[in-house]
């Protein structure tokens, strides 16, 4: 007796319960994917990526003595691992910002939200705790309205 093979998701809707690995091959997939819509697995999982290598590098910067005063009043010297590391987290960072803002105006499409609700971040204090109620929230039939229609 053979299983079933199980379609994949198509790119174009979201992948509710989307397991780990899949989540970031389709953060990486959609790049700069404005429409349609994220399930909550797929930006989470991308979330717990972006934040572990975000962590991991910031140690090694902070290890190296970035940032670091000496006993006379000068700056530490931060060494090869720490300047690498630095250089590392920003390239990180270019290479991330733009799919990871896509993918969050995916999820708040999956909210049947606008995408324009992403710069509500900007605004201090509440913006991002607003931003996180939002992601946080359960998918909303009515969000399907974000997907493209085939012409």
């Amino acid at each position: 007796m053979t299983t079933p093979s199980i379609a994949p998701v198509p790119l174009s809707q979201p992948y509710y319960n989307a397991p780990f690995g899949e989540a970031v091959r389709r953060f990486y997939k959609k790049y700069a994917t404005f429409s349609g819509r994220a399930s909550r697995a797929e930006y989470w999982w991308w979330a717990l990526v972006a934040a572990i290598v975000n962590l991991v590098l910031q140690t090694i910067i902070q290890a190296s003595g970035v940032g670091r005063l000496n006993a006379d009043g000068t700056m530490g010297n931060p060494g090869p691992v720490g300047v690498l590391a630095a250089i590392i987290l920003f390239v990180w960072v270019l290479a991330t910002i733009v799919p990871t803002i896509a993918l969050t105006v995916r999820r708040l499409h999956d909210t049947d939200r606008s995408g324009w609700w992403v710069f509500i971040a900007l605004v201090p204090l509440v913006g991002g705790i607003v931003l996180l109620v939002f992601t946080l929230s359960a998918p909303v039939p009515a969000g399907e309205r974000f997907d493209l229609k085939a012409a």
